[in-house]
């Protein structure tokens, strides 16, 4: 029987230094230490789901870091996966999100006590995989697992290969987007005869389109979250950055090296403030005040991840979703991240136990219709081109974005929920909100950055 448990802990301090080898392998042996003593009763779920199965033959730990939508489809999966293998016990323990959760990863693998399988997002992959801490395969031992790269999303398979290893298994692309109210856009003429959004290409195409929607809301033609939400504007800006060819950092092994093109992030910073300057968009809204705006009417489009079709799918809107436009630079590209599965080091792990793993992981690949659910692009192709997901709306409406996807650069403090993306997402939402000028948000990009890239990397 799968067994969902939840355990928590307190967010690193911003800025805090990273461990050296010697500290991360003493602070993971005595962390969790301190897990286990906080478990309730010897032998609890949390304390088993911590600190792993030992020689079980026919057991798997498992952690992942999803809650909400996300964590019931994965619950969903894991369970499916028992029903079809009774005689495999699953401890399937979530993790808080973010920092918290690759601490504790980090830590048990450093403590030799890793969990069998755990979920990592793939713009966190290089710093695992340059830490050791993770298991590497040939595309040769996938394809004998059942998992051959070539049926993998390329741009998702590409990014899970560091220095010609594969480290992790990509489970999904889950993208920047752009949601439409379909109602409002066909009142704006901005609907084909197909009943979809026409297509939009250049800046002003897309400031037509929102002033169209405008026009019928009486109040704003776009939304997308700026106040208290970092992740989000650096999304949004990496998605027009990263159309211009823009890079903000490259990295040789641990070395990392700031490459932000000046010109380029003043641009698409430029563009993003003239469309909160002009009342197209609102320049200071919260999370909650996006989903107000949407869901009532009061806003044509949506800026957000995939992630949000949920929050909108139980509701009277009529919505739909496209990959955001190609506003600038000769190709698209969407802004994305994917999650992916990791078998973390272990010396203690047999021949027999990671085939388990990979066949568990294999799995929930091909259970990942289920997944695509929560609005995610199945990576596995065999599911995201079926027949059962191309007719599957909104998902299939962007599977584009899943083949121009491009991720956080690369760097130890990059990476989803990473002091990276709080630093520029600081930055671009003081642009948008007009309290910095593009110059100044560029300059507090590269200033917020300094300080991590002086820093030595966790392990040097």
């Amino acid at each position: 029987m799968a067994m969902q448990t939840t355990a928590n802990a307190a967010p690193t301090r911003s800025g805090q230094r990273p461990l050296t080898r010697r500290a991360l392998l003493t602070a993971g042996a005595a962390g969790l230490a301190g897990l286990a003593a906080g478990a309730a009763g010897c032998g609890s779920p949390v304390e088993r789901g911590l600190l792993g199965t030992g020689s079980q033959p026919n057991s798997l730990v498992y952690w992942n870091l999803f809650s909400g939508g996300d964590g019931e489809n994965m619950t969903k999966m894991v369970n499916n996966y028992s029903a079809a293998h009774p005689d495999v016990s699953v401890q399937a323990t979530v993790l808080s999100w973010g920092t918290p959760y690759y601490t504790k990863l980090a830590l048990a693998t450093a403590g030799s006590s890793p969990p069998d399988v755990a979920v990592t997002h793939l713009s966190r992959l290089s710093t695992l995989a340059g830490n050791d801490l993770l298991q590497g395969f040939s595309a040769d031992q996938l394809a004998k697992a059942g998992m051959p790269a070539g049926n993998f999303t390329p741009a998702a398979m590409q990014k899970s290969t560091v220095d010609g290893t594969i480290y992790a298994i990509p489970l999904d692309t889950h993208p920047f987007v752009m949601f439409y109210n379909v109602d409002v856009c066909r009142e704006a003429g901005l609907l084909g005869a197909d009943g979809k959004l026409k297509p939009i290409k250049g800046p002003e195409q897309l400031q037509a389109a929102f002033a169209a929607a405008k026009k019928v809301t009486g109040q704003y033609g776009a939304v997308v979250a700026v106040t208290n939400d970092p992740s989000t504007n650096w999304r949004w800006f990496a998605t027009l950055y990263y159309q211009l060819g823009g890079q903000v950092m490259s990295a040789d092994g641990p070395d990392v090296k700031l490459t932000l093109d000046n010109a380029k992030a003043e641009q698409a910073l430029g563009f993003m403030r003239q469309l909160t300057a002009s009342g197209l968009m609102p320049g200071t809204v919260d999370g909650a005040g996006v989903t107000s705006l949407f869901s009532t009417g009061k806003a044509g489009f949506l800026l957000d991840g995939e992630w949000q079709i949920p929050t909108y799918a139980n509701t009277d809107l009529k919505f739909d979703v496209v990959p955001v436009p190609h506003v600038f630079g000769p190709k698209p590209v969407a802004f994305a991240d994917s999650h992916a599965l990791v078998l973390p080091r272990n010396s203690a792990m047999d021949d027999a136990k990671r085939a388990l793993a990979l066949g568990f992981v294999k799995f929930l690949l091909e259970d990942s219709l289920v997944w695509a659910a929560g609005g995610h692009i199945p990576a596995w192709l065999p599911v995201q081109r079926s027949k059962a997901f191309t007719s599957l709306t909104p998902q299939s409406n962007y599977v584009q974005a899943a083949l121009t996807a491009e991720y956080d650069p690369p760097g130890w403090f990059s990476g989803a929920g990473s002091q990276f993306e709080n630093v520029v997402g600081a930055a671009v939402a003081s642009c948008q909100n007009g309290s910095a000028s593009p110059a100044q948000a560029v300059q507090a990009i590269r200033s917020g950055l300094q300080p991590y890239l002086d820093a030595p990397a966790p392990g040097t």
